[in-house]
């Protein structure tokens, strides 16, 4: 599949910190591409270095197959076919909704905005002012105008950060849509675990100015790299293990473990895979109960002292001092242990 953004080994420092170490990413065309990551991770200036608005200190950026950054080309952002949404969508207040989606357009090309403002829902709304629309129409304004030129990517820097928790859910999966329809390669940055998860075809999880693991959301949530990348995508327990004979023993039990050779590695057990049930002589004491309407979280300490997460359904409502039988489904070994996969 060829990539519409190729980035191999950007660095960039401000003062005396490295925001950028290394960082390399592949997008692949027509994908959307979720760039995940704490605070302070490099994210915003990774994509502000795509775009074209940051230069780097070192390192190469290709969009569409052509070279816009190596140590002799910089490419300035209005030449790279590259659209941006910015985290407060940056509408002109005083201009209509379809000045805005034409800004960037020769003489506003009305036919065109017209297009967009019909892809993105908000056909018939070219007169209105940004203060008319909700939250989550002038976030589509924002896209429309983005996909007005036609760009080869479009960018987006915390796009539903400026929404409210209803709204936020909705304006994503109509934001998605969108992308979809129109069949443009996106990448957007969140430091949001589940936006990333629900939105993208394929997620690259940063921290400390690098890209640590990239792929699809099932295989990072099911197969992370290692145990902050676990940690980070969602809860879970992580104990050691001893693998060995397709299997690998742990404090709480042995788990099938076919493709690991034998070696000392980190084992992940996400809460739903851990199944309790209410009993007064088990041998796992419920520490902390997180209710959440749909389902509960659930703090256990195990026999040997240790602390395993379980998630359950809304009833039976378990509460701290509960004793529970538990049982745990399945176990992964991290793919980043230090026993690694066999190779064929």
């Amino acid at each position: 599949m060829t990539n519409a953004i190729s980035c191999r080994d950007i660095r960039k420092r401000f003062g005396d910190t490295d925001i950028l170490d290394g960082f390399s990413m592949e997008v692949p065309e027509g994908r959307i591409v979720g760039l995940l990551g704490p605070s302070g991770s490099g994210k915003t200036t990774a994509l502000r270095v795509i775009a074209g608005f940051e230069r780097p200190d070192a390192g190469t950026v290709e969009v569409a197959g052509v070279t816009v950054v190596d140590e002799d080309t910089f490419v300035p952002p209005e030449r790279r076919r590259v659209g941006m949404v910015f985290q407060d969508f940056a509408l002109f207040p005083h201009m209509t909704v379809g000045a805005n989606v034409g800004y960037g357009l020769p003489r506003g090309e009305p036919r065109r905005v017209a297009e967009v403002l019909e892809m993105v829902g908000l056909a018939g709304m070219e007169r209105r002012l940004p203060h008319e629309l909700s939250g989550g129409e002038q976030q589509r304004v924002a896209l429309a105008r983005a996909l007005a030129p036609s760009p080869a990517v479009i960018l987006l820097d915390e796009p539903f950060s400026n929404l409210d928790a209803p709204q936020r859910d909705r304006v994503r999966r109509e934001v998605r849509n969108i992308l979809v329809e129109a069949r443009t390669t996106t990448v957007f940055v969140t430091h949001d675990q589940a936006e990333a998860l629900a939105i993208s075809d394929v997620l690259a999880v940063m921290r400390a100015g690098r890209v640590l693991q990239t792929a699809t959301p099932n295989e990072l949530y099911c197969h992370p790299t290692n145990g902050w990348v676990a940690q980070f995508l969602g809860e879970g327990s992580i104990l050691p293990g001893t693998a060995g004979r397709g299997a690998v023993e742990t404090p709480l039990g042995r788990f099938p473990a076919p493709d690991y050779a034998a070696g000392e590695v980190e084992v992940l057990i996400r809460p739903e895979h851990v199944r309790i049930t209410a009993d007064s002589g088990g041998t796992a004491l419920v520490v902390t109960s997180e209710y959440f309407g749909h389902d509960q979280l659930i703090t256990l300490h195990v026999a040997d002292g240790r602390k395993l997460l379980a998630r359950s359904g809304p009833l039976p409502l378990f509460r701290p001092g509960d004793r529970v039988r538990y049982e745990i489904a399945e176990a992964v070994v991290l793919s980043g242990s230090p026993a690694q996969p066999r190779t064929s």
